[in-house]
């Protein structure tokens, strides 16, 4: 039984996997990349059990080639990246992990937000160079991030994180989502509902963490970037086609919006190249569960799937449970 992990886990979770009988274990050693289309396809011919992480795209091409393949354990949440009815059509059982993401993203959000809204990477590049234009100098000068407004797009378990941060800043929060909540609960969680366009006037930083599917494609483009304050930021941690990047590049390039900090990104890993050279951007690379905490928690979640079946158990967390029996016998 061979099992192949895309990219190196925690150590301690991986341990329990190469404790199982009669497997062996291959882990691809970099960290630093995603694994090249065509190693994935290689590994994928030979493995029995194929552990994948959210960057690892597991269409139709992969899944013919794991010949052997019996169970895919994927490292995200929702299966997006896999295609799981051509692996349900070949008897591939498919697993996901639980919600366990929530607080590690909503802290990124926090601080890729407060580091646009105080210039911080710009000053620290500054320092690097040896400038220090003096504790009162307007040479670094950004934006307060207390007291100010706040508008949450997409109020699931990531925008409710966020805002428990926000009102330890004193901020007022709105929130839109597809239904608004009901007013004893807004009042409990100290919210206020606003239609998107409304938000983005009214809000100092649109803060993005709406689930992706057809209906949130570009759901921030050229004419809801027009309705924001020459000095608000976007701040997205959700994914990265929610913002037409090229609208996104125009705004800040032109200065009608103030900034934006992004970890995710429309065709990853590929960033838009016009975002590569503004100031007033701050860029880092779909990091928002890196944790070592949560990257822990995601190993464990991967083996506990792994292991239930090859006990011939259902796995705890299994997306395709028609799969489920030719793939364990």
């Amino acid at each position: 039984m061979r099992i192949f992990v895309t990219q190196p886990v925690v150590e301690a979770p991986l341990r329990r996997l190469r404790a199982l009988p009669g497997v062996e274990v291959a882990v691809n050693p970099d960290s630093s990349r995603i694994l090249p289309r065509d190693r994935l396809l290689q590994e994928a011919a030979r493995a029995d059990v194929l552990c994948c992480l959210l960057h690892d795209r597991i269409d139709a091409e992969v899944v013919d080639a794991g010949t052997s393949l019996r169970l895919i354990a994927n490292g995200a949440i929702h299966p997006a990246n896999i295609d799981v009815a051509r692996a349900t059509a070949r008897g591939i059982a498919v697993t996901t992990i639980p919600s366990i993401v929530t607080e590690a993203t909503a802290d990124l959000h926090w601080a890729i937000l407060m580091a646009v809204a105080r210039r911080i990477p710009e000053a620290d590049r500054g320092i690097r160079a040896g400038t220090f234009p003096g504790s009162q100098s307007l040479h670094f000068a950004g934006r307060m991030v207390a007291g100010k407004t706040i508008g949450i797009v997409g109020f699931g378990d990531i925008g409710r994180a966020v805002a428990r941060r926000a009102h330890g800043f004193g901020m007022r929060v709105l929130y839109n989502k597809r239904q608004a909540l009901a007013p004893s609960e807004e009042t409990e969680l100290q919210v206020e509902y606003r239609a998107l366009e409304a938000l983005l006037r009214e809000s100092d930083f649109v803060s993005l963490h709406a689930s992706y599917h057809p209906g949130t494609h570009h759901l921030i483009g050229p004419a809801q970037l027009a309705l924001m304050q020459p000095t608000s930021y976007v701040v997205n941690t959700a994914r990265g086609p929610i913002v037409d990047e090229a609208a996104l590049v125009e705004a800040l390039r032109t200065r009608s919006i103030a900034g934006a900090a992004l970890d995710v990104y429309e065709r990853e890993p590929e960033v838009h190249a016009g975002l590569l050279g503004l100031d007033n951007v701050v860029l880092t690379p779909h990091v928002g569960s890196a944790t070592l905490e949560t990257r822990e928690a995601i190993a464990a979640a991967i083996v506990d799937n792994v292991t239930a079946f090859l006990r011939g158990e259902r796995p705890p967390h299994l997306v395709n449970p028609e799969a489920f029996g030719s793939a364990s016998s």
